[in-house]
């Protein structure tokens, strides 16, 4: 879906009249790059978004999802130890249990159940159970520290390097993600993720929605949460964060559950800031 397609949608399911729609869509291609028609209209949005634009001064994400395909890593790389076992293993169910328990382990986390325990200890509980629903014997301690691993590993959407690269001349950038230091340092590495610095739960020991997730980055820097924009492709998340006082931007990922699944829904028009297709298209509204 192109970006007039896909914005025509979100707007028309916020409401609007097509006429109005698309008054909008040619103002939102970009705050720089698309000339004015003259219009009140556009220029309201076009001195909108430049204002939020010049406040914002750190730019913190989401990952799993949002900046990572986990579900297609994942999957590539069970289906490739599977053959090397000769494994008669179904690998997307395998991915899909591993993932289903990411919100139920953080929470019994959050709730008090678990002591403090980072992401790669959770993902390794679970781990250890689906290896036994799986029925999946053989594989030697080191194995089982590589294949947890593999949330390290995830590849990025193809926008993220130049459009975080993009963003990156402007703003400080900053993974604010459940995973922990480590995790999400190793990803970057993998993945050519141009983080300034690297915002991970462990820092605080809190996992999102919890406030102190939120606080983080305005309080290592020394801005306010307005100053601070969170970017995410799950409309909970943005809402958690906005609800502290972030700016948010929804950037779109339909593919996050796969090509078969339904992606998520399109968030109302100004539930969010921003509402971009991809990274690239973010930085655009953003007069990069």
């Amino acid at each position: 879906m192109n970006r007039r397609n896909f914005l025509g949608a979100a707007l028309a399911a916020g409401g609007l009249t097509p006429a109005l729609s698309q008054r909008l869509i040619a103002a939102g291609e970009g705050i720089v790059s698309v000339p004015s028609t003259g219009s009140s209209f556009e220029s309201s949005v076009r001195k909108r978004n430049l204002q939020i634009a010049n406040s914002i001064q750190m730019c913190v994400f989401d990952t799993f999802g949002t900046l990572v395909d986990w579900r297609g890593s994942v999957i590539a790389e069970v289906e490739q130890l599977a053959r090397d076992k000769g494994w008669n293993l179904d690998a997307e169910a395998f991915a899909v249990a591993w993932r289903a328990n990411y919100g139920p382990s953080r929470n019994r986390v959050r709730t008090g159940e678990l002591p403090w325990t980072k992401l790669d200890d959770l993902h390794r509980m679970t781990l250890d159970d689906l290896l036994v629903q799986f029925q999946i014997e053989g594989l030697t301690e080191e194995e089982k520290v590589h294949l947890n691993k593999v949330w390290h590993r995830l590849h990025p959407w193809p926008s993220v390097p130049g459009g975080l690269a993009r963003l990156k001349t402007r703003y400080v950038l900053s993974p604010l993600s459940n995973g922990n230091v480590a995790l999400l340092t190793n990803m970057a590495k993998f993945g050519g993720i141009p983080w300034d610095c690297v915002l991970g739960s462990d820092v605080v020991r809190h996992y999102k929605p919890d406030r102190e997730m939120y606080m983080m980055p305005g309080e290592f820097f020394d801005i306010p949460p307005s100053a601070v924009m969170m970017v995410a492709a799950h409309a909970g998340d943005l809402d958690s964060a906005k609800s502290y006082g972030l700016r948010t931007a929804y950037v779109h990922r339909p593919l996050e559950r796969g090509p078969n699944a339904p992606p998520w829904p399109l968030p109302e028009v100004g539930r969010f800031d921003f509402i971009a297709t991809d990274f690239n298209d973010l930085a655009s509204q953003l007069g990069l």
